[in-house]
């Protein structure tokens, strides 16, 4: 039979090599078992709704009446819906053009952005413009535009941090450009070494790849640790220095355990930093509703701001995105909730602060109780886990383990994750889909599974770790950092 152009050995070759761990082996294997009746806990990926996490009240309500305005025209709304909710949909509706059915402005509704820069103006004491704010859907989808519009080819290469989000990874290798990895050190509670930078930044060039920008996850993602004010600093220096687009995931902004380093935009610094790099240096930062203590992920809620871009390649990015016509609307509304929540006087703060107060609570806690429960168990290091949403604890795993794996054909910490799955049912992602330091083994699990659900979670993996070591060790030693 003839070869056809969607026959496998025809796909683009870019389409093959790319990998998404976070949806790859484990979760696949995982679904199988869910299948057969088996009860599966999915810690693979930051999904809070998905593991109990119930929506905020306020936001859900908004978006109600403005999917069905009918509902405004109903004498009887004022008894359902507090008076607030129904000033906020009336107040969207009249910023689109037709309603939720209708395209908005293919950078999103303008009365949105605007919400949005008010938001970020009000966060970093520095003003912001809505023109240079683009919505869209869900975080991811802006960092795949961004790298889109920055990787002319396979020379251009994209610091990343690792372990690193695979979203950078298979997106730099959809678009056929080179991943330039920089490690994070976790002896120092993953912090960054701006020597491991310029190692990376020097090797690449060595290799003939133009260095062209850097990412950093703030809070991190899977290693969950906040980069101090000073940390900032050291990155946008030398991004300056080597002229580098600076690409800042902050999209677990909201989610922070610890006190001592609260969240500081990377915009902000920049700011604070004054002339001349704070009128030089290129920088997109990135928001979503799908984390904190929204978690949102279904709605598909994302936003993106440039700052120092010239006004040439705002047009370019535009009309990328006009392509696509327009980001999904009601998502949009939902990131002109989050960043203009119910101000206090409002009927609806009280109820709001009461929710978003409790799950961000909550998730301390889980963090604490997650950490304490790894470090507990034989042959296993975790750090705690200060922002973002998981944990990423260091196996420890016997040579006996590691060619155990071998034989079956698969990296030593898939084998040890799909043995944790085939005898507990708890769905996590290996270490080696975020990258990892050779001979190193790590898990990455979220800290959302529900609060009361946690101890007997822990106490299931910690039997399963602890049988798994006294199985596959000699007690001659094991994989150390």
């Amino acid at each position: 039979m003839t070869s056809l152009p969607l026959d496998y050995e025809n796909l683009n070759e870019n389409v093959k090599k790319c990998q998404y761990a976070v949806r790859g082996e484990l979760y696949l294997r995982a679904s199988e078992l869910q299948k057969e009746g088996m009860k599966i806990i999915f810690t693979n990926v930051g999904n809070p709704h998905a593991l109990g996490q119930k929506p905020l009240t306020f936001p859900r309500q908004v978006i109600a009446l403005c999917q069905a305005p009918f509902l405004l025209d109903d004498p009887n709304v004022g008894l359902l819906f507090p008076a607030d909710a129904i000033a906020r949909a009336k107040h969207y509706l009249a910023l689109t053009s037709g309603g939720l059915g209708a395209y908005s402005d293919s950078r999103g509704i303008p009365g949105v952005r605007k919400e949005v820069a008010e938001f970020i103006e009000r966060r970093d004491g520095y003003p912001s413009d809505p023109e240079h704010i683009f919505l869209t859907g869900g975080a991811s989808i802006g960092v795949m535009q961004i790298l889109n519009t920055i990787i002319r080819g396979e020379g251009d290469g994209i610091l990343v941090p690792v372990p690193q989000y695979p979203l950078y990874s298979a997106t730099i290798t959809l678009f056929g450009g080179s991943l330039v990895p920089y490690f994070l050190e976790e002896t120092a509670n993953w912090g960054l070494d701006i020597v491991n930078l310029r190692q990376s930044v020097a090797q690449a060039r060595s290799q003939g790849i133009t260095v062209r920008a850097m990412v950093i996850i703030n809070p991190g993602n899977p290693t969950g640790q906040c980069l101090s004010e000073a940390n900032l600093r050291e990155i946008l220096h030398f991004c300056h220095q080597n002229s580098l687009a600076l690409l800042g995931d902050e999209v677990y902004q909201q989610n922070i355990y610890q006190d001592e380093r609260p969240f500081i935009s990377s915009r902000k610094v920049l700011m604070d930093m004054g002339l001349p790099i704070s009128k030089e240096l290129q920088l997109v930062s990135f928001h979503t509703v799908s984390k904190g203590y929204w978690g949102e992920c279904g709605q598909r809620g994302g936003y993106f701001e440039m700052t120092n871009i010239p006004p040439k390649t705002v047009e370019e990015i535009y009309k990328v995105a006009s392509i696509s016509l327009s980001p999904n609307v009601p998502a949009q509304i939902f990131m002109g909730l989050m960043v203009n929540p119910p101000k206090p006087g409002d009927i609806s703060y009280e109820r709001y602060v009461r929710e978003s107060k409790g799950i961000l609570e909550s998730l301390r806690r889980r963090a604490q109780i997650m950490t304490d429960g790894f470090n507990s168990c034989r042959n296993v290091v975790c750090n705690f886990t200060e922002g973002a949403m998981y944990s990423f604890p260091q196996i420890r795993l016997p040579p006996n383990a590691i060619e155990a794996a071998e034989q079956a054909g698969k990296v030593p910490d898939v084998f040890y994750c799909l043995k944790l799955l085939e005898a507990t049912g708890i769905s996590t992602v290996p270490g080696s889909g975020f990258g990892q330091k050779e001979g190193v083994f790590h898990l990455r699990t979220t800290i959302l599974p529900a609060e009361e659900d946690m101890p007997a979670i822990m106490a299931s993996f910690k039997k399963f770790n602890d049988e798994f070591m006294e199985q596959y060790e000699d007690h001659r030693g094991h994989s150390r950092m």
